[in-house]
């Protein structure tokens, strides 16, 4: 599990049956690293987990077993973590308990799809929020790095602001704008202007400090 390094053909030969892997992502789809992330940075409605056998490839080996849980607006990067350690823990036992009875069948990947596809490892830099984005990309990638991740990125005059949680806004008009600008502080959050229309910010942390509801001050 969270292994980083590719087995080659005879380490993978060892073992009398092989060598098995649990991977947080649907496969053939969301192979790679960050895959949580991944998912909800996309705005998939579900995601997978999937044990699996190991061969030369990252993460394309024979499917064992595969089971999918729903991502709700609610959920974020925390509440997809919680989720997949239980998950995790349960498909693996399952997985397995079906060698008792001998050697296991898998199904092979491009039965599902043909080609599917790989994410990549997330690096430092990428947590900066691209404002020229839509309201609801925005969203998902603010809930998508947010604590325990290393959270959504912005600046205010020079100054980094790590930012936490956001909201989407229900009946928020379409309008050009600038992207970026602060359009309003109140007690509940921070509006922000995107691409589209605007999200409110309702969680960040300014000089090593939480900051949230009234205590906002972005001018």
């Amino acid at each position: 599990m969270s292994f980083n390094q590719i087995f080659r053909k005879e380490i993978i030969n060892l073992t009398k049956y092989k060598i098995i892997n649990c991977h947080a992502g649907k496969l053939p789809f969301y192979r790679g690293r960050n895959i949580l992330n991944w998912a909800l940075i996309n705005g998939e409605r579900d995601f997978g987990i999937t044990v699996h056998y190991v061969d030369e490839g990252i993460d394309t080996g024979n499917i064992i077993l595969q089971e999918e849980y729903p991502i709700s607006i609610q959920d974020d990067y925390a509440t997809l973590l919680k989720k997949s350690y239980i998950g995790c823990a349960t498909i693996l036992y399952k997985a397995v308990s079906l060698f008792k009875t001998g050697r296991v069948v898998g199904r092979q990947q491009t039965d599902i799809h043909p080609v599917g596809f790989y994410c990549t490892q997330r690096t430092v830099g990428d947590e900066n929020i691209n404002w020229n984005n839509s309201s609801i990309d925005i969203f998902n990638f603010i809930r998508a790095i947010s604590h325990p991740g290393p959270m959504a990125r912005a600046f205010i005059d020079g100054k980094e602001v790590k930012i936490n949680k956001a909201e989407l806004i229900s009946e928020a008009v379409m309008y050009k704008c600038i992207t970026g600008a602060i359009l309003n502080v109140d007690k509940t959050g921070v509006l922000v202007k995107t691409a589209d229309s605007f999200v409110k910010i309702t969680e960040y942390i300014c000089d090593e400090k939480l900051r949230l509801g009234d205590r906002f001050d972005f001018r």
